[in-house]
């Protein structure tokens, strides 16, 4: 059987003249339509932005333990998970990642946020890196917007002010480990969309519908976008919310640095599946009522997260 590949859309024409925009709203909605990723290419990420947040990152994450932890994680503020503190929704095994969080509220300058003072570059890096996925977020969910038969500023409007989070993961060498521990179990994102930069080694891996792993292959210039449950819910199924994770390194000693960036609504946000939606997938709703902070408390809940934002 042939594994199905990833389809490709063209920021350029999203950006574009009409007919070269109509195309890649197409190729856009039919990608999350069927195997709900697609990947962007090229992109408005400065490259110089993305090599810089990574070398940062790497600055911070190669602290020690007791440095990192004095920026713990809070609910406001964003700041540093310990390794080993998240695990996927079902399983009990955590997983093999330690990783910083970058929200809306850390970038105010009255926040308070803590920003680790052993790399001052850190902030500026990051700030910039957030500001610029943003503008290519709305870009996306503009599109969608418009595939979806919504006014182009339905999603955007959602997402305005809203919780979104710049996840910088570190995955270390891994040594040993448990038995079926993983970088990443399988999951599904819990937000609108998330954009992920090329990450510094492979691993992403996507469920396809035989019930098959498709390794994720990206090059630099390229982003990869997937739908998360909160769009799964509004669009009653039509978009799908794609099972992935990221497998272990045939080599013990490789590292691996991810930067996702999770679009996430304003909190009040109602999920409810969008009549014309439900009519478009048969007529039957998929999903029940509920907020995006009621949904995002659950999931975190099951993932063993506190909710940040």
């Amino acid at each position: 059987m042939t594994r199905p590949s990833i389809p490709v859309v063209s920021y350029a024409d999203l950006i574009g003249p009409p007919a070269g925009r109509q195309r890649a709203i197409a190729t856009l909605g039919q990608a999350l339509e069927d195997i709900g990723f697609f990947i962007l290419e090229p992109h408005p990420v400065s490259p110089e932005v993305v090599r810089r947040a990574y070398q940062v990152a790497a600055e911070f994450f190669a602290l020690s333990d007791a440095a990192k932890a004095q920026y713990s994680l809070s609910q406001q503020q964003g700041g540093f998970s310990i390794f080993g503190s998240e695990q996927a929704k079902g399983h009990s095994i955590p997983d093999l990642k330690e990783f910083w969080h970058v929200n809306r509220h850390s970038l105010r300058d009255d926040s308070g946020a803590p920003w680790p003072q052993e790399v001052p570059s850190f902030r500026p890096v990051m700030t910039r890196l957030y500001q610029q996925l943003m503008a290519c977020a709305e870009v996306l969910l503009a599109a969608c917007s418009d595939y979806l038969g919504q006014p182009s500023n339905w999603l955007v409007a959602m997402a305005t002010e809203g919780d979104t989070v710049l996840r910088l993961a570190h995955y270390p060498a891994i040594g040993q480990t448990a038995p079926g521990s993983l970088r990443a179990a399988p999951h599904e994102d819990i937000n609108l969309i998330t954009l992920l930069c090329e990450a510094t080694a492979p691993g992403l891996e996507i469920l396809t519908q035989d019930g098959q792993w498709l390794p994720v292959k990206t090059t630099p210039g390229q982003i990869v976008v997937d739908t998360g449950d909160m769009l799964q819910n509004l669009t009653n199924g039509l978009f799908k919310s794609t099972t992935h994770r990221v497998v272990n390194p045939q080599s013990s000693n490789q590292s691996r640095l991810s930067m996702p960036f999770f679009v996430h609504p304003r909190p009040e946000i109602d999920l409810t599946p969008v009549n014309s939606l439900v009519d478009r997938t048969g007529g039957v709703i998929q999903f029940p009522p509920i907020t995006a902070a009621a949904y995002l408390a659950q999931r975190l809940g099951e993932i063993q997260v506190e909710p940040v934002g």
